[in-house]
């Protein structure tokens, strides 16, 4: 069926010799002498002739040799109905600290970011936050209600909400707490466990603008609140304007339903804002004339402030960025030109720019941005850099297009004290050892 297998002859190092030839020697000098190329790579160019593609009697995998599975036939279409990632992949999961929280119903799943490309955050992959556990609820009983000063109350199904016109927008969602640990040291060595709190989607539903002029809302109406039906109940009162501008009602999230921990069947969406704001499994929205002060943004989602007040209903997050690569959990492996990458974001809008200090901060070099780059989104960015195996301070900042800065830790312990727990949006620091490794600190 598919004819006999031929291995590569001696013409694959020659095709590769000439194709090496077309590179200009800056380019050459660049790839080669500086080591772009590690141990694990392996080159066919005549500088490399006496390299053998055998291990003592066993065959390798790598070219002109013909790898093992290339000599048969693979899975067979719909082998999983439901695609599922590769089992070289099984390590990229989410995960959780145990001894964070007393209950795991209450508790808080993190993003593995090192191993993350581009902006969209899989669905299987986006953080998790639940107050009391993940509800099952079943789509054809969960009803929405839109009620109080409304011309016209409404109880909607989920067919009738997605009889509405439908939109899809790319927003992060992050939680307040992200980095929270961090305030007054350093705790986790773990790009995963300090920042994972953030994640990044395509969300597809109804604006929150068209169900309330569906409803009416009455002159004296000036705030929402939104419930979710979780064992919770979680509930955060929202500003209409912002509930007019640019809020969805959200019923998917990168192409398919939501997943059950993101709210199944419907949630809210808020974007740039807090994500406690993005209530999920979402059942009552009640219009009113001002904020109904409950749990989640009285007691809790407030920020402690040196003089024992306390910063309310701060919803907006924060421009910041990390390096994703290198980090804990993605070392060097030997000197040489390596990519620097990251991801930026800002509650206020669209990434403007973002540098990098491999000197702790004493000098910046701008980073490239990478398309897209969309508001109220992760922004990726990157910077080349010929590592010489000496240690260093590496760090990123982003500038917003409203002109916002990132601050540095001492910069904003200087406002906000260090009793907080919220809104921790300071610059990382890796500190890159000489063996590779890569160590999480702080500066003084």
């Amino acid at each position: 069926m598919f004819g006999k297998l031929r291995r590569p002859s001696q013409d694959v190092a020659k095709i590769a010799l000439e194709e090496s030839d077309r590179l200009t020697s800056t380019e050459r000098r660049r790839f080669l002498r500086n080591g772009l190329f590690t141990a694990g790579s392996v080159m066919v160019s005549g500088a490399f002739t006496g390299l053998s593609t055998r291990v003592g009697a066993t065959e390798t995998q790598y070219p002109p040799d013909i790898p093992a599975w290339t000599r048969t036939l693979g899975a067979n279409v719909v082998a999983d109905p439901y695609g599922m990632p590769s089992p070289y992949e099984k390590e990229v999961i989410r995960r959780n600290v145990p001894w964070l929280t007393a209950e795991k119903a209450s508790s808080v799943s993190f993003s593995p970011l090192q191993h993350l490309k581009g902006i969209i955050t899989p669905n299987g992959l986006f953080f998790e936050r639940h107050h009391a556990g993940r509800p099952e609820v079943d789509p054809q009983q969960h009803r929405l209600m839109i009620h109080g000063l409304v011309e016209r109350p409404i109880i909607l199904s989920m067919d009738d909400l997605q009889r509405f016109p439908s939109v899809s927008q790319i927003n992060f969602i992050e939680c307040p707490a992200n980095g929270g640990m961090e305030w007054r040291g350093a705790q986790l060595n773990s790009l995963q466990f300090l920042h994972g709190m953030v994640s990044c989607a395509e969300w597809t539903g109804v604006r929150l603008s068209t169900i309330l002029q569906e409803v009416g809302i009455k002159p004296e109406g000036k705030w929402l609140l939104a419930e979710g039906a979780d064992g919770a109940a979680m509930t955060r009162s929202i500003p209409l304007e912002k509930a007019m501008d640019d809020v969805i009602v959200a019923y998917a999230q990168n192409g398919e339903a939501l997943r059950p921990e993101q709210g199944y069947p419907v949630r809210l969406v808020v974007p740039g804002w807090e994500g406690n704001t993005h209530v999920k499994w979402l059942r009552r929205l009640e219009i009113g004339d001002k904020p109904w002060m409950q749990r989640e943004e009285t007691s809790k989602y407030t920020d402690l402030l040196p003089d024992g007040t306390a910063r309310g209903f701060t919803w907006v997050m924060d421009a910041k960025s990390v390096i994703t690569s290198p980090c804990p959990e993605m070392p060097l492996r030997g000197k040489g030109i390596y990519q620097i990458e990251g991801i930026a974001w800002s509650g206020r809008g669209k990434v403007k720019a973002v540098d990098v200090s491999l000197d702790g901060g004493r000098n910046w070099q701008q980073a490239s941005l990478r398309e897209p780059v969309i508001s109220k989104s992760l922004t990726r960015f990157a910077l080349e850099w010929n590592w010489d195996g000496n240690p260093a301070l590496i760090q990123s900042r982003v500038i917003d297009e409203t002109g916002y800065v990132q601050p540095t830790l001492s910069q904003l312990k200087a406002v906000r004290g260090t009793n907080s727990i919220y809104h921790k949006n300071s610059i990382q620091t890796w500190q890159i050892n000489a063996d590779g490794s890569v160590d999480n600190v702080q500066l003084g």
